[in-house]
């Protein structure tokens, strides 16, 4: 699992159906400072994470065919909304 930043979404209408309604977003991935790489990517969205929310993305096919309920192609999952996190001590929020 990572850390990333969700910067925007993806509109698709024409799709497989496999896909109908399911939410499509664009993340950035996040450094260890908490400073996002520049590494976009394309995740579905089982979280219901909005754009600005930092998230914890599952980066294996195997999750969004759990949290789907279905067979599906897919690398990546936003599978969490951070509210906050602690690291040596320190707590960084994430509103």
């Amino acid at each position: 699992m990572k850390l990333a930043r969700v910067v925007g979404n993806v509109v698709s209408t024409v799709k497989d159906a496999c896909y109908t309604g399911q939410k499509l977003m664009i993340i950035d991935y996040i450094d260890e400072n908490g400073s996002l790489t520049g590494n976009q990517a394309i995740a579905f969205d089982v979280a219901d994470a909005g754009i600005g929310d930092t998230v914890l993305v599952n980066v294996e096919g195997g999750s969004a065919n759990m949290f789907l309920g279905r067979s599906v192609i897919a690398d990546l999952t936003i599978c969490g909304v951070i509210d906050h996190i602690t690291l040596d001590g320190e707590t960084r929020e994430y509103h």
